[in-house]
């Protein structure tokens, strides 16, 4: 009876050992328009016995005040979603933990923004005007060319564009205007956008499918601060088949900005090695070629191949404003403090 007993007690711990553990989870903060399919979530939770969490936490900006105010018990393990005009914040905050990815080697080196890789390049695009084709055909009335364009009576009350303080394509838009006006003259023309009505909303959500009034919204405006790739976006999201996208990019000589996305992994994270397997994940070749028709940006890895209604809708501006990340860094914040006081008071 004895021996009956012990016999038992080893059984039990020894089945008790080899019951498979659960999945442990991981946590990944994100602005509000991230996306990824469902079957390549899927895989990676496989692969890796893990579930993942996704926070959204608002526009990119947004978001980055919260990863930023909660570093002390950071809410994630990972964070993606800052660019390249909120970078420098986010670097200086120390939130991230470096972490150099094989997978670097497959990106080149113009996205590369941080030298010791605690943000690493995943996608990106260009914040333009985005203008309703029916709108402007409707009304026959030219579709405005330039930045100069948007400031004529003609455009009067025309344009939503997202707050800079909070939002990335409206900071993008904002460091658009202030490379083509330069430092000393951009408030002047923000002066008279502001006397042309523009609409100032809080993030790009509430820009594209509340205020905008092509086929994705209903609202007023006929020209929004968006992206280059809405017209692919438009056409692939069609209820019914489409020849032609019902939206079209301004793409003239400095009216686009280049925005290029970043993920990293959080200080303090328990949860290393997975964190280090889901940064490889979102370089990878599966995670890149989902990206997009979910998030419609472009990916980073030379090695990834867009789908055809990218490459058949889409149009890449060939000269995109650009600012160097250490100028942006120095000078965003009185940037976005003067524009407030142009333009919101």
């Amino acid at each position: 009876m004895k021996r009956v007993c012990i016999f038992t007690i080893i059984f039990t711990i020894v089945l008790a050992g080899c019951v498979p553990k659960g999945p442990v989870t991981l946590s990944v903060m994100t602005h509000d328009s991230f996306a990824a399919s469902a079957p390549v979530i899927d895989s990676f939770e496989k692969a890796n016995n893990v579930k993942l969490v996704f926070l959204k936490s608002g526009d990119a900006g947004a978001a980055l005040n919260k990863a930023i105010l909660t570093k002390d018990a950071p809410l994630a393990d990972v964070f993606y979603g800052v660019d390249n005009t909120f970078l420098s914040r986010a670097l200086d905050s120390g939130i991230y933990a470096p972490y150099a990815s094989p997978l670097l080697a497959q990106i080149p080196a113009q996205f590369k923004l941080d030298s010791q890789n605690r943000a690493l390049p995943v996608d990106y695009s260009d914040v333009c005007i985005t203008y309703d084709k029916t709108y402007f055909a409707s009304h026959n009335l030219p579709v405005p060319v330039t930045l100069e364009d948007l400031a004529k009576p003609a455009y009067k009350d025309m344009l939503v564009m997202e707050n800079p303080a909070t939002s990335s394509p409206g900071l993008a838009f904002l460091l658009a205007t202030i490379t083509h006006f330069g430092a000393n003259g951009y408030l002047d023309y923000w002066k008279l956008l502001r006397a042309s009505g523009v609409v100032v909303v809080d993030g790009w959500e509430t820009a594209y499918y509340t205020n905008f009034s092509g086929s994705s919204g209903h609202g007023a405006q006929p020209l929004v601060v968006s992206y280059a790739s809405d017209p692919a976006a438009e056409v692939f999201n069609a209820t019914t088949k489409l020849t032609d996208s019902p939206v079209g990019s301004m793409l003239g000589t400095g009216t686009c900005f280049r925005q290029i996305e970043f993920v990293g992994i959080l200080k303090g994270t328990r949860q290393l090695g997975l964190a280090r397997k889901f940064v490889d994940f979102m370089l990878g070749l599966q995670f890149q070629q989902d990206m997009p028709l979910q998030m419609y940006v472009y990916p980073v890895n030379t090695a990834a191949k867009l789908p055809d209604v990218f490459v058949k809708y889409n149009q890449i501006p060939a000269q995109p404003a650009l600012l160097d990340p250490a100028l942006i860094a120095s000078n965003r914040d009185q940037w976005i403090q003067a524009w407030t006081q142009a333009v919101l008071h």
